[in-house]
């Protein structure tokens, strides 16, 4: 709990809400610029402030989901750094499962508190670091030659973006079944194929909404709601069984 205690410390509550407030301030400045442009070129003000509003709304629900990761990665690695990480760069599916993964390595049984030290953290929040630095690297020296090719059709039906994407959401979901098959038959730990399952298939009502019904709005809650769907039927599992 010592060690919990200093990664809930003022000193990185200080580091982390100076980064935070900086990014949320070039936002801020973003947005003002861009309020600015659409009105300089005859952009009613009406349909601005409409698109900032609806854009606001749309964003909060869905926060819900990096705000569930925040919850999940804080009891190990205090709040600062998730915080720091899901608020700026991270992404939910890649910290929680690289900070699983760089903890298992260093000798853990997991994202485990008990287990937790200052090493333990440093060497963590590195390998999470350096694990996503290369997107911003790629995207100044790199994006417009990717972009063209992302949008340029390929045999005239799907671009190479789609076609990339797919590819990648396949691997990603292989990778995971992979795991939690091998996890099911060395431990016999069912727990995470449960989880898979439930929000595989609270996802899929979702999609049938969006795609059948043309209801789009609900794609903006299809995360939050299979992640907590899916940690509702752990809980659930975890007491009846």
């Amino acid at each position: 709990m010592a060690v919990i205690k200093q990664l809930n410390g003022w000193q990185l509550y200080l580091i982390s809400g100076a980064v935070i407030l900086f990014v949320g301030g070039l936002c801020t400045l973003f947005i003002v610029r861009a309020y600015r442009a659409g009105a300089e070129i005859g952009m009613d003000k009406k349909i601005l402030k409409r698109a900032i509003t609806s854009s606001a709304t749309f964003s909060v629900l869905p926060s819900v989901s990096i705000l569930l990761g925040v919850i999940a990665l804080s009891g190990t690695l205090g709040i600062p750094l998730p915080w720091l990480r899901l608020s700026v760069i991270g992404a939910l599916h890649y910290e929680t499962s690289v900070a699983d993964i760089a903890a298992r390595s260093i000798g853990l049984s997991g994202l485990n508190a008990a287990e937790m030290t200052l090493r333990a953290f440093t060497t963590i929040g590195l390998l999470m670091t350096v694990g996503i630095i290369w997107g911003m690297l790629l995207t100044i020296f790199g994006l417009k030659k990717y972009l063209s090719k992302l949008q340029k059709p390929k045999s005239g039906s799907r671009s190479f973006g789609d076609t990339a994407m797919t590819a990648m959401f396949i691997g990603l979901i292989s990778a995971y079944l992979g795991s939690y098959i091998g996890t099911f038959t060395s431990t016999g730990n069912y727990m995470p194929l449960i989880v898979l399952v439930v929000s595989a298939l609270v996802m899929a009502v979702f999609v049938y909404f969006v795609e059948r019904k043309k209801m789009e709005w609900l794609e903006n809650f299809s995360i939050a709601a299979s992640m907590l769907v899916g940690m509702t039927a752990a809980v659930l599992v975890g007491i009846w069984v």
